[in-house]
């Protein structure tokens, strides 16, 4: 069986996508899921995504870690399967979806995708640290300098591979303030190794951010990442929690091929 493909990036993270709605294809292929994502033996990616119709709104987003593992939200993903659904003609410049976490919006502006991300709640300290979730869970650490110079593979994995998270594990965020933005390095889980951007990852961190503000007022995040620049809008309600949380940055057509599914 030949596998129609397609490549997109958001900010650098990169997911095969696969329209899924007249295919039918299995979600429990983890080995050769697994394969496709490989860098050396496959097409490479971060993730693989299956578009699939759903009752009630334009399309359901299935995701799947580029160990194979079906897995939580991912939010560049999820900008990445608004454009190509727009690619397809499935929709126009706004849509609603569902993933694993819920229901999404989406506007198309241009060459920037904004999403619609879930109310966030329960924003954990932990020695100086800080864990939430935003569709993923995340880990958040700062640092005062060096952030491009540190060895963020060694550090995250210590988070990641503790008592706490070995389990289920979590994706781990380093953040260094630069004044007129963040600048932040990710850790993803599934992988196990740096990506060039994460996007429900730098969701947290500008949540976060907002609770360390001296000001506590700003609700509008410019963030820098590996793989280029995001942008995080959201507003906090009385009772602690966050809401009208969007994910704003490119999502981009990269190329298209076939692969066999033996």
């Amino acid at each position: 069986m030949i596998i129609k493909f397609f490549k997109y990036q958001g900010t650098g993270n990169d997911f095969i996508l696969i329209d899924n709605r007249q295919l039918g294809l299995a979600h429990n292929m983890q080995t050769v899921f697994e394969k496709w994502c490989d860098r050396r033996f496959g097409i490479g990616a971060d993730g693989l995504i299956f578009l699939e119709n759903a009752d009630g709104c334009d399309f359901r987003m299935v995701y799947f870690n580029s160990d194979g593992r079906q897995s939580s939200m991912c939010g560049n993903g999820g900008r990445c399967v608004v454009r190509f659904a727009k690619d397809l003609g499935i929709i126009g410049d706004e849509t609603r979806f569902v993933a694993t976490d819920g229901h999404h919006e989406a506007k198309i502006i241009g060459e920037i995708i904004e999403l619609h991300m879930q109310d966030v709640s329960g924003v954990e300290t932990t020695e100086g640290d800080f864990y939430l979730n935003t569709g993923s869970p995340h880990y958040v650490r700062y640092r005062k300098s060096g952030i491009e110079e540190m060895n963020l593979v060694d550090e995250a994995r210590a988070i990641r591979y503790n008592n706490r998270f070995k389990a289920e594990g979590t994706n781990v965020n380093i953040v260094q303030d630069m004044g007129s933005h963040l600048e932040v390095r990710t850790y993803e889980r599934g992988v196990e190794d740096e990506t060039y951007s994460c996007g429900t990852g730098v969701t947290a961190v500008a949540l976060v951010n907002h609770i360390c503000s001296a000001s506590n007022r700003n609700y509008f995040q410019k963030i820098h990442t590996p793989g280029g620049n995001l942008e995080v809008r959201f507003h906090k309600n009385n009772d602690q929690t966050y809401s009208n949380v969007w994910l704003c940055g490119p999502a981009t057509y990269v190329f298209e091929g076939e692969i066999a599914l033996d």
